[in-house]
Formats: structure tokens, C-alpha cells, sequence
């Protein structure tokens, strides 16, 4: 039975090779070249997404990390900062993730490319950020961009823009890999245009795809040679991911045998963070434990607050000497997540992805801290718009801080309906932004508008049944309220 199984995998690896080598054949030049060196990284995903066999953990396995592996951010804080923190500045680079489009908020192209607070679009306040640290420390902190093929035009005409900003950019491209048949599991494509039919059959293979693409465009030895020592990776549309001058300060100041190659920034898991990846301890090594690989009988333990209380947020500070070295050894191993799709004609297909914080367990002496949840501030969806846009955030040189007039530090939970999901009409919708300093929880469902300078406090919820519509008038204050039925304000 085994012998058979290893002669299906052969078989079908080879049947996968000669169908690339066909793909690489309907193009010449420079493009075949990138799609050869993307290939190749396929190639290798797809080799080891035949050998899995069941769960990539076994959860009597599982252990909790050592106290030590995961250290308070008060106690890194507390050491202070050196009087030179420009010596430090100078050995970063700041990553961000920048492949993902606007679509699930109902926008066209980047997502960076959206505006959150005051006109000021994601890559606006990225760049914002940075630039102040340079001109504060008198630094040369260059940003990163990971673009993918969706991405990387557009973004590229808007970086024009900064020319003048002290800020040095540069871009590389996330690999482009085939979307496969879900029952063949050959490509899809037949040649390797991004037009017509084709252009479903390809995607790019997640954040974990960062360590080879990062390595091939020849970036990265760039930056090593001009003396960089790490990299702030964070996705763009988490606005919490500001660099940390004391998580920097506590991985350059480790003495050489000792040096931290990885850090992952994680925070106390809430109910809204249950399906968020986890550290855990497993063979001795730190390990990010992610909901895709817990066996079905424990996905109810993984989402449980009380064993696993920590999460994610995907802020990671990474040496570039590491990487490279785990690049040219091949030792980057990242388990396989198999993201099912379904193309516009029903067609089944699988692509399979890498998340970059899998690769914690291939480093040296890597740590999880324990940051404030002001670190982890996502837009995702209009809902996290609506908080960001509002006043219980300040904006000062690109980065966004909790306002000193709310009581409390935690974000008010916050539900906008469908009718809000789309940028467009989420705009329309609101006069003006209301006031949300002493609110809890907001929900609102259904066809409801609200007017200008509105006050929102402790628990509201609006809802329009189908049919109705609700406006809220200008300057109304709903406290602990419950609205409901039909509020139409007609001009008169």
C-alpha cells in the first residue's frame, strides 16, 4: 500500500513538472525568468503538500511555552532606552505586507490604498510614521513594501508621490503560484497571462511566501550589505504596528551567542480573537499553533480563553542574517495551509499557502512579547473604520493613540450591518463621524443613516427591519438605547 501511494505521488509530481515546464513555455525573456524562480518555490510547496499525511501536530504534543519564552512588554519597557536610540534606528528596516486588495471592503485595487483617518490612506500614515522617526533621530529607516501581482502596479504609480518624503522605498514582489484542480491537482492556466480565464489561476502563496521572494529579488542582501540587521514585518492595515524603539533596543543590545533572531509580538486573547494563532511549546521548540491545524475534536480547546490566552498579531521582528542563512540552507519550514476556492465557473480549486510567523520554530533563541492590544489595530472591515475615524483616536505624525479623554483603555465593540460593508456606502451613511468617547457597544442593522454631530454612550443598537429605515438626527445623544421600527427626518 505504501509503495502504491509513493508511485501516485511520483506520478503526480511529474505530471505537475511537465505541466510548468508547458506554462513556462508559452513566454520568453525576463517573465519566463520570474516565473522559473516563482516555479521553483512551488515546486518545493507542492512536494511537501503530497507528503503530509494528517494533522501537522499531534495534540498530546502540545505543551505551554516556558515562562521565560514569552516575556511581559512592561519588563523589555522597563530597561529604558540607550542614549543613542539612532544607532539602533540604523539597523532596521520596516516591512510592510502589501498584497492584499480592497475587495472585502467593496474597494478597487491595494487596500494600502485606503483612506482611514483625515484623507490620510494606510501607506499616508506608514510612510508618515517612518519619516518622523528620521527626522527625529536624524536616521535612515528605508521602508519595505511586499506587493503581489495584484497590487503592484498601482502601488507603484502612487509612490511618486513620496519623492520628497525622507523616506528611502523599495518594493518586491510576492511569488505568483498556480491555483491547482482540486481533483487533477494540476494548474488551471494554460499559459501564463494574467488575462481573461487565466487570471483566476493564479494567487499569491500568503505572508509566509515573504523569506524566498525577499531573498530572490536581491533585496535583502542589499540591505545587509548597507549594515541592516532586522526587519519590522506587520500587516499594512494594522495600525497598532508603529516601530517599538524598546522591542528594537532588546534585540540589538542581546550579546552575540545569545542574539534573538526572531521576536513575535503576541496580546491577551478577548472573545473577538478566538480564531487567532497561538504560541505553544512542541518538540522543544516555540511553535505558532494556527486554527487551520488544530484537529476538529479540539477546536473548541484552541479557542478557549483560558488555555490559550495569548495571540498572534502578527507584528514580527526578524534578522536579516538569519534569513538568509535559513534561506540558503533551505531550512525555512512552514506548515502547508490548503485554502479551498471556488472560481467564477464553479471550478473547484485548492492553492496552498505559508503564514511568515510559522517559521518562528527555524530560529534561534526566538521570543513572544506580551505587547498592549494598543499594537493590534486592524481595519478589516467598516466596523474597525468607524473606530479608527473616530475621536477615540488621536492622529499624530501617522500614528493613531487612544484618546486620553476615554475612562477606559479597551475598544468599544462595534457591529455595522451589511448595508455598511462597501467604503462608498458606509461614507454615505454618516453625516459625520459620531462621537464615541463613552461608548461600549454599538449594532446597527438595516437601512439607518445618521446625521451630524450625533453622541453615542454606553450600549446602543439600531435596527431597521426590511422595509423601514431609521435616520438618526443631527445632534442626538443616544445612551443605553434601543431603537428600533421606522425613524424617517424628511426635509420639509
Amino acid at each position: 500500500m505504501a509503495q502504491f501511494q509513493e508511485m501516485m505521488r511520483q506520478q503526480l509530481e511529474s505530471s505537475m513538472h511537465d505541466e510548468l515546464e508547458k506554462l513556462l513555455d508559452t513566454t520568453t525573456g525576463a517573465e519566463r525568468e520570474v516565473s522559473k524562480k516563482d516555479f521553483e518555490g512551488f515546486k518545493n510547496l507542492f512536494h511537501r503538500f503530497l507528503q503530509v499525511k494528517g494533522p501537522s501536530v499531534e495534540w498530546i504534543k502540545i505543551q505551554r511555552p516556558p515562562e521565560d519564552s514569552i516575556q511581559p512588554y512592561d519588563k523589555i519597557a522597563a530597561r529604558g532606552l540607550p542614549d543613542n536610540v539612532a544607532n539602533s534606528l540604523n539597523k532596521l528596516v520596516v516591512v510592510k505586507l502589501n498584497g492584499g486588495l480592497g475587495t472585502s471592503m467593496g474597494c478597487k485595487g491595494p487596500k494600502s490604498l485606503i483612506s482611514v483617518r483625515n484623507e490620510n490612506t494606510f501607506l499616508d500614515l506608514t510612510v508618515q510614521q517612518i519619516e518622523h522617526l528620521n527626522k527625529t533621530y536624524n536616521t535612515d529607516v528605508p521602508l519595505v513594501l511586499m506587493n503581489s501581482f495584484n497590487t503592484d502596479e498601482d502601488t507603484k504609480k502612487i509612490l511618486q508621490k513620496y519623492t520628497h518624503h525622507r523616506v528611502k522605498i523599495h518594493t518586491f514582489n510576492q511569488s505568483r503560484y498556480p491555483r491547482i484542480n482540486k481533483e487533477s491537482l494540476l494548474p488551471v492556466s494554460t499559459n501564463l497571462s494574467m488575462t481573461g480565464q487565466n487570471a483566476e489561476g493564479w494567487y499569491p502563496p500568503g505572508h509566509g511566501d515573504i523569506y524566498a521572494s525577499f531573498y530572490n529579488s536581491g533585496l535583502l542582501d542589499q540591505l545587509i550589505e548597507q549594515g541592516k540587521e532586522y526587519i519590522f514585518v506587520s500587516n499594512i492595515d494594522n495600525l497598532g504596528a508603529t516601530v517599538d524603539l524598546h522591542i528594537l533596543h532588546h534585540l540589538v543590545s542581546q550579546p552575540n551567542g545569545k542574539r534573538c533572531e526572531f521576536v513575535m509580538e503576541v496580546t491577551d486573547k478577548t472573545r473577538a480573537d478566538v480564531k487567532g494563532g497561538t504560541l505553544i511549546q512542541y518538540e522543544g521548540k516555540l511553535r505558532l499553533l494556527e486554527i487551520a491545524q488544530v484537529p476538529k475534536a479540539h477546536v473548541d480547546e484552541f479557542k478557549s480563553v483560558s488555555k490559550f490566552k495569548i495571540f498572534n498579531t502578527n507584528n514580527l521582528w526578524i534578522s536579516l542574517p538569519a534569513i538568509k542563512r535559513l534561506q540558503e540552507q533551505n531550512a525555512m519550514d512552514m506548515e502547508i495551509i490548503v485554502n479551498p476556492k471556488t472560481l467564477d465557473g464553479g471550478q473547484n480549486v485548492i492553492q496552498l499557502e505559508t503564514a511568515v510567523g510559522a517559521a518562528i520554530k527555524c530560529f534561534d533563541n526566538a521570543l513572544g512579547i506580551n505587547v498592549p492590544r494598543s499594537r493590534f489595530l486592524p481595519v478589516k472591515t467598516t466596523s474597525d473604520l468607524l473606530l479608527v475615524m473616530s475621536n477615540l483616536y488621536s492622529l499624530e505624525a501617522g500614528s493613531l493613540t487612544m484618546s486620553p479623554k476615554r475612562e477606559f483603555p479597551t475598544t468599544p465593540h462595534v457591529k455595522l450591518g451589511s448595508s455598511f460593508t462597501k467604503v462608498q456606502e458606509y461614507l454615505i451613511r454618516f453625516e459625520s463621524i459620531p462621537d464615541m468617547l463613552e461608548l461600549d457597544h454599538l449594532t446597527v442593522s438595516g437601512d439607518v443613516t445618521f446625521g451630524k454631530n450625533v453622541s453615542l454612550k454606553g450600549t446602543v443598537i439600531i435596527i431597521a427591519n426590511h422595509g423601514d429605515r431609521i435616520d438618526i438626527p443631527a445632534g442626538s445623544m443616544l445612551e443605553n438605547k434601543i431603537v428600533s421600527g421606522n425613524l424617517r427626518i424628511l426635509d420639509h
